[in-house]
């Protein structure tokens, strides 16, 4: 006798729908293929989608296509690791993508996210004898649980804000000192968006990330319009431009580094040696907690 197949699960309330990212995500994909880019031959057929034909696809793949429309109305019931590894192929997936569609299409993470996150206090022990380094904790939603002096210093003090408004995503798109502060804003803001889609395809049932997600489609455009790519990118590093309204420009290497807890990194900046750049932490650094609320009353004059 045939098994019966899995019943399909409703989100919990006030969560992502893990089948409407699922299949938002692979339409996505799909669409910015064109048929060259995966050799296939045009006959001179008018395409009335973008990119790749869904029949086009399931055979790079070797799916039916049927099997592959039914995965791409977010129907992942039972799919194997294997198709999705085809399938990853088929599309040209980086490594933060893939993972992201093995999430989507096979969420492990039933239960709302209810624990308080917060940083181990051994790592903010850490983070004050980081001194000359900018260095914060960044958790689930892009959530700034931790940071020392030279972080609150470079990039402002988030003490005075309450524990609900320290997230990265929302002091990006509603506060504008920081489109200021960053050099490309749109691409700091496009990394960010980002890496928020990687979270929500690991914790689909987490009800204050579709709060924010939420909050910050009402309130940006922006926001809006970065979110509907469905782009995703996994830990962020390489190098950050900073206008700062006391040093003036820095360019700083950011690295991130995971801790104990998987929901959890440490991140940094830092200058090369020698630079104008390692000059103007340091000037930061001598000046201590004044360079905070003088660079914040400067960058709003």
């Amino acid at each position: 006798m045939d098994a019966l197949p899995e019943p399909v699960r409703e989100p919990a309330a006030g969560a992502l729908d893990p089948r409407v990212e699922l299949s938002e995500f692979l339409r996505t994909r799909r669409a910015r293929l064109k048929p060259q880019d995966v050799g296939l031959l045009e006959f001179g057929r008018r395409r009335r989608v973008p990119g790749l034909r869904r029949e086009e696809l399931a055979q790079l793949a070797g799916v039916s296509v049927a099997y592959y429309t039914r995965l791409e109305q977010g129907d992942g019931r039972n799919v194997s690791a294997e198709v999705l590894n085809a399938i990853a192929r088929a599309l040209r997936l980086d490594g933060a993508e893939h993972a992201h569609l093995t999430h989507l299409a096979k969420p492990k993470n039933r239960r709302p996210v209810a624990r308080r996150q917060q940083a181990r206090g051994t790592v903010r022990t850490l983070l004050d004898a980081m001194d000359g380094i900018p260095a914060m904790v960044i958790g689930r939603r892009s959530d700034i649980l931790a940071w020392n002096r030279m972080a609150a210093a470079l990039l402002g003090d988030w003490s005075h804000l309450p524990v609900q408004e320290r997230n990265w995503a929302r002091i990006l798109f509603l506060q504008p000192d920081y489109r200021d502060l960053f050099i490309d804003w749109q691409q700091k803001a496009a990394d960010t968006v980002s890496q928020l889609r990687m979270d929500a395809g690991a914790h689909p049932n987490d009800p204050q990330l579709a709060a924010l997600v939420g909050e910050l489609s009402v309130k940006s455009e922006e926001f809006r319009q970065l979110w509907a790519t469905h782009n995703v990118r996994g830990k962020c590093h390489g190098l950050q431009r900073l206008r700062h309204p006391l040093v003036g420009e820095l360019d700083l290497h950011i690295d991130t580094f995971v801790t104990d807890d998987p929901d959890q990194t440490l991140l940094t900046y830092h200058a090369a040696p020698q630079s104008p750049s390692a000059d103007g932490l340091r000037l930061l650094a001598s000046w201590g907690s004044d360079a905070t609320q003088t660079g914040m009353e400067s960058s709003r004059t």
